[in-house]
């Protein structure tokens, strides 16, 4: 897993520490480098009122985007209505609220007319189309309540180009303020689809637009906003679309409301920006739209599997109070999904074990068993919902991976995928936790206890398949040697650059068309395959040949650890003989990650 910086020292340092105290009597020495993790954590601050755990519930967008027949009658998006939105909100209560689900989210379009076209109040401000909406947004919010439940609500980021009108309308409870004073005197556009003029947030009238949105959406009762289009991300950077100063005017605007509502920022958010989307926010996007705008609501390919690429190098930033969001859980509809069952079982075990928040774009009136089963499990959902961290990869991101957790009560969430086109087995090795020997396993979705496994478990899964465990630890903790890159043999284009996140404030870089790194004198007392640790650094995924002794190499393809400041780790499974061995990092004819450090298991 991650670490931050060199005090944090190999990222599994901390799992080797816990597991000691789950195997008492256990007298192996730890690296001195390590011993500095012992102490015990500070204690956890009081959860947050507002996404205190990743939220659950429900979304209008997925059915208003597909092409499924019969969604949209009325054309695109035409599913959004009134009578919709109420008739899943009182499937929700009956079938999902007792499973901890609670938000009905109204997405775009509420103030369009069937043919997409915007009202808005004489403050600029988005009102509800009487035909999709005949109640009014507040009655609408007003049913959710009666059930029991929360309501959500949507804008897009910036303000719209119809809420403008010429300049002059006024700006509610701003005297002397207008629609022409709070944007760009050249009306630049911003959003994801530039459908907005870019507010100029140095008018005080600005704020007192953002202001008067949000004391609208408290008085009609609403407890959730997802504001989108959002940049940097949204597939769009530059100024234009720096739209931190609108996230930090709609975090104060939603605080002077005294409500606590719930802000969720969308769409494949720039990492760089990750510290604001923190600090202004409870949740945020990491990619691009889940749904595939085809003719059923997702598919596979577009873009379910693009997640376990793109979440790992998000995992550190999640916790109390904002969370990683992989977009909607669309696994109950099963035909209308586009899935089979096991990608199905795939995709909520991801969302499930990352934390992202549970919301669903099925049409809960019609969830078949199977649906029924994955969105209610008890036992997965207690896995989201827990305090333990967001799992992460363990492997690399090959087409088998293992992803872990360790939780407060020193068991593992571990996760099986193969995300290959055909059955293959995924062997989840003891040694990628931090521990040898025994450990007991229960099959999460399967409610089965497996009994004791020792050192590993394999399983034979289907193409895109998964199995979801968790692992309590009964044998005896792992020693580790550590190695450092830069004192390795460097070749082809290889350098030792400056690192302030590396162990030891270095790294090796350049590797790529041939540049390589050989780490030397790795000692292990026998002959077998050892699970090394390679601390790396990369914007982007890349892959890399790994081999030991002048032996052939394995590509090994790691996730990207979000820029090029930030240090995670993975397991790479390598073949040593008894002795010392060397162990080559190759870029062959491409890009390599940089090579921080290695840290090699002192016994199998």
């Amino acid at each position: 897993m991650r670490s931050s910086s060199y005090s944090a020292l190999p990222a599994r340092a901390l799992r080797a520490l816990v597991v000691l105290a789950l195997t008492a009597g256990v007298t192996a020495a730890v690296p001195a480098a390590r011993a500095d993790t012992a102490a015990a954590p500070p204690p956890a601050p009081a959860a947050p009122a507002v996404a205190g755990k990743p939220y659950m519930g429900w979304t209008s967008w997925t059915m208003q985007s597909s092409k499924y027949p019969g969604l949209n009658p009325k054309g695109d998006y035409s599913y959004l209505s009134e009578a919709n939105v109420l008739k899943q909100t009182d499937a929700m209560a009956a079938k999902l609220k007792k499973y901890g689900y609670e938000y009905v989210n109204i997405d775009a379009g509420w103030w369009m007319d069937w043919s997409w076209q915007p009202h808005f109040d004489e403050y600029g401000r988005q009102q509800a189309d009487p035909v999709r909406f005949p109640s009014g947004m507040k009655a609408v919010a007003d049913r959710i309540h009666a059930k029991g439940l929360k309501a959500g609500i949507y804008l897009p980021v910036g303000l719209e180009k119809g809420a403008y009108g010429d300049g002059k309308n006024p700006i509610w409870n701003a005297e002397g303020c207008t629609t022409g004073d709070i944007v760009y005197d050249d009306l630049r556009t911003t959003n994801g689809w530039d459908s907005a003029y870019k507010i100029d947030f140095s008018d005080p009238c600005a704020q007192k637009y953002i202001d008067s949105q949000a004391r609208m959406f408290a008085d009609w009762g609403y407890d959730f906003l997802k504001l989108d289009g959002v940049g940097p991300g949204s597939f769009k950077s530059g100024d234009n679309y720096d739209n931190v100063p609108d996230v930090a005017a709609w975090h104060k605007a939603i605080g002077s409301t005294g409500r606590p509502i719930h802000l969720e920022l969308s769409w494949s958010l720039d990492y760089g920006h990750v510290e604001d989307w923190k600090k202004y926010s409870n949740g945020w996007r990491i990619d691009t739209d889940v749904e595939c705008y085809c003719n059923t609501l997702v598919s596979w390919e577009n873009s379910v599997d693009d997640r376990w690429d793109d979440a790992p190098a998000w995992t550190d930033h999640a916790g109390p109070g904002g969370w990683n969001d992989l977009d909607s859980l669309n696994v109950g509809n099963g035909e209308m999904d586009g899935l089979t069952k096991a990608e199905r079982q795939s995709y909520a075990t991801l969302w499930a074990i990352a934390k992202s928040p549970l919301f669903t774009g099925d049409d809960l009136t019609r969830l078949d068993s199977y649906g029924l089963k994955l969105l209610t499990d008890r036992e997965v959902i207690a896995i989201n919902q827990s305090d333990a961290p967001p799992a992460e990869p363990v492997t690399t991101s090959d087409a088998q991976q293992v992803w872990a957790a360790k939780n407060p009560d020193g068991t593992y969430t571990v996760a099986l995928f193969n995300l290959a086109d055909a059955p293959a087995a995924v062997t989840a090795d003891w040694a990628t936790l931090g521990f040898k020997g025994r450990a007991t396993v229960r099959d999460v979705w399967n409610k089965e206890n497996l009994g004791t496994r020792t050192d590993k478990i394999t399983q034979a899964l289907p193409a895109h398949g998964s199995r979801l465990f968790t692992v309590t630890p009964r044998g005896t903790r792992l020693a580790w040697t550590a190695h450092e890159a830069e004192a390795g043999t460097l070749a082809g284009n290889a350098v030792v650059a400056g690192c302030s996140a590396c162990s030891d404030g270095h790294k090796v870089g350049n590797l790529y068309t041939g540049g390589k790194v050989t780490v030397e004198d790795v000692v292990v007392p026998e002959t077998g395959v050892y699970q090394v640790e390679v601390a790396y650094v990369s914007g982007d995924p890349r892959s890399v040949l790994v081999s030991a002794n002048e032996g052939g190499g394995t590509s090994h393809r790691f996730a990207s650890t979000g820029d090029w400041g930030t240090v995670n780790s993975v397991y790479v499974p390598v073949k040593l003989k008894a002795g010392s061995n060397t162990i080559t990092f190759d870029s062959g004819t491409g890009y390599a990650p940089d090579i921080d450090r290695i840290d090699v298991p002192t016994s199998l």
